[in-house]
């Protein structure tokens, strides 16, 4: 099979990585791609976004299959118009995407549908958002409805950060266009978990739990990124608890869906709140997570590839059997350029990603790198992805951050404790 993946970051590498290791393969296109990418197959200088030429080069190059993984080329519907041209894709109908790029619309189906999650009000105007802020109290959740690249959402304890929230999504419009619309919700107490299902419209099949670690510093401070780090599968996750998930989440939103007049293909991923009184679904998303991702194609013990293609077809009760994962646990870890999320220096020269991977159980993602004056340098916020495995969780975490240690470029940044809250959890659950 002719290949394409439409995806810049992390997380196509990731997929990239997986899906090379196909027998069904033939040939590997990553669009655009990126330092990494460029090692497995061909990258192709073509954003996400533009889809007229993303089309066009499908069919100039009789590619196969396509793998959509990013959010913004779902939500302009790149599935729809590659369908309608007779081009077998993985990945959501523009309709279905809106469980992402509509977080109003997105809460409305859960009401619906029954689906737990916070209580909640949608605001088209600032000063009716401000007014029920001040009524309301805090801690408070704000969210730009649409796309914020990770970044649209703001827990505020006080009633002038959410204020200033407001002001930046719906005033300043930071986000554009996504803070047309705002959902207020109550905060939730608890740990985060992401949950992942590949869905073919009628069936799916879970992965394992991970975790990941939003804020840009240690202990959670900071602002919000697109995640510094995660872990999987939790210890403190029992298997009764995913059952739980797929029978009142991932269920009913795929029914209610379908009600809509919409089946769901592709990857769907609901973040989690496990709060005191049960669990609460935070939002979801209508693609692989980055950097999850990373985490669960170092786990996954079957061919991407067959799996991904059956979701298209609609077949996924004939291969779901075949999804294994390897025993264990694995670890990411985020290196950032200096000032991420806020600005950032690009072209900065990278060095010793080889030395980190002669380590054992250690591959490293690339990111944000590109190859210039034939030298790795660094072109994005999140540069390098480093994941390890390990028996246990201790062991990945450990691997992986002595992976880190070999690695330089001017300014890299990384959170230091990811994982640590789940161990203290495991820890305090083998206790009691």
């Amino acid at each position: 099979m002719r290949v394409l993946i439409v995806d810049s970051g992390g997380r196509g590498h990731a997929l990239a990585w997986k899906v090379s290791q196909s027998s069904r393969l033939s040939k590997l296109f990553v669009a655009p791609g990126n330092g990494g990418t460029q090692a497995l197959g061909e990258n192709v200088p073509i954003k996400v976004t533009d889809i007229p030429e993303l089309l066009k080069f499908v069919e100039d190059k009789k590619i196969d299959f396509t793998i959509a993984s990013q959010d913004d080329s779902l939500a302009l519907g790149i599935v729809d118009d590659f369908t309608a041209h007779g081009h077998k894709i993985f990945g959501p109908t523009k309709f279905a995407a809106r469980i992402e790029s509509s977080k109003s619309f997105a809460k409305r189906a859960m009401k619906s549908a029954g689906v737990p999650t916070a209580p909640f009000r949608i605001f088209t105007s600032y000063d009716g958002a401000r007014d029920y802020v001040r009524k309301h109290g805090v801690p408070i959740v704000l969210k730009a409805s649409g796309l914020a690249l990770g970044k649209g959402a703001y827990v505020c304890k006080t009633v002038e950060a959410a204020e200033e929230a407001l002001a930046e999504i719906m005033v300043k419009r930071i986000h554009g266009d996504a803070g047309n619309v705002v959902v207020i919700e109550d905060f939730l107490e608890g740990p985060e978990v992401s949950i992942h299902a590949l869905c073919d419209g009628k069936d799916y099949v879970m992965f394992p739990s991970s975790q990941d670690h939003k804020p840009a510093f240690d202990a959670d401070l900071g602002p919000n990124t697109g995640g510094m780090g995660t872990i999987s599968p939790l210890p403190w996750i029992l298997p009764a608890t995913m059952e739980e998930v797929g029978n009142r989440v991932v269920k009913p939103i795929l029914k209610e869906l379908t009600h809509l007049g919409v089946s769901f293909t592709g990857c769907l991923y609901p973040g989690l709140k496990m709060t005191p009184s049960g669990m609460a679904v935070l939002e979801f998303n209508a693609r692989p997570g980055d950097p999850e991702i990373q985490s669960y194609m170092r786990l996954l013990d079957a061919d991407l590839l067959e799996v991904l293609e059956a979701c298209a077809d609609g077949t996924l009760s004939k291969v779901k059997d075949k999804v294994k994962w390897r025993p264990g646990y694995a670890a990411t870890i985020v290196m950032a350029s200096g000032g991420y999320p806020g600005s950032y220096k690009k072209g900065l020269a990278i060095s010793g990603i080889d030395v980190a991977e002669r380590i054992p159980g250690v591959v490293v993602f690339h990111a944000g790198t590109n190859v210039s004056d034939n030298a790795l340098r660094t072109s994005g916020g999140r540069v390098l992805d480093v994941t390890a495995v390990g028996n246990t969780l201790k062991d990945a975490l450990n691997t992986a951050y002595s992976a880190v240690a070999c690695i330089d470029f001017e300014g890299k940044q990384w959170r230091t404790d990811i994982g640590n809250k789940s161990l203290a959890m495991a820890k305090a659950m083998a206790h009691s």
